[in-house]
């Protein structure tokens, strides 16, 4: 969230992960996605901005269901603590979220895939982590153009 504040491009281009992960929601043809990660990510307009304009509505959990997401992973799965009552938690709140209209949920911290499982998931998942992954090695191979995001390409 720091590189979307105003200020000079950077000198090197660079994925944007939320762009990645919008990216293959629209391939996906996604309408509703809901988006789980810290309290930051989730009370922030990163994703909502970004699904937007790839025209793909974002939702966040209610109030409560933001708090226990964020305390989740700052308690526990950043210290690699995974308890069954944790992702029972976090698969009632994809089900809410399913019931709100979403028909995807994307995982946009690190830790959550460890806990959240695609066998486990009531919604298909879109793990950032590892969309961002294949994105870096796609460009890496010639795959995929190099991104042109806050700085464009190298140049001498």
């Amino acid at each position: 969230m720091a590189l979307e504040e105003p200020g000079e491009d950077l000198a090197l281009p660079g994925l944007h992960i939320a762009e990645v992960v919008a990216g293959q929601a629209a391939r996906d043809r996604r309408q509703r996605v809901g988006v789980l990660g810290t309290r930051y990510l989730m009370d922030g307009l990163l994703y909502t901005r970004v699904f937007a304009a790839h025209g793909i509505a974002a939702e966040v959990p209610g109030a409560e269901d933001r708090r226990v997401i964020h305390e989740i992973i700052f308690d526990e799965l950043v210290n690699g603590v995974f308890k069954d009552s944790s992702r029972q938690e976090y698969v009632r709140v994809i089900e809410r979220l399913a019931a709100r209209g979403c028909d995807a949920v994307a995982l946009v911290c690190t830790e959550i895939p460890l806990l959240v499982t695609p066998d486990v998931s009531p919604l298909p998942a879109l793990d950032s982590t590892r969309l961002l992954a294949r994105a870096a090695f796609d460009v890496a191979v010639g795959g995929q153009a190099m991104p042109t995001w806050r700085g464009g390409p190298v140049g001498g």
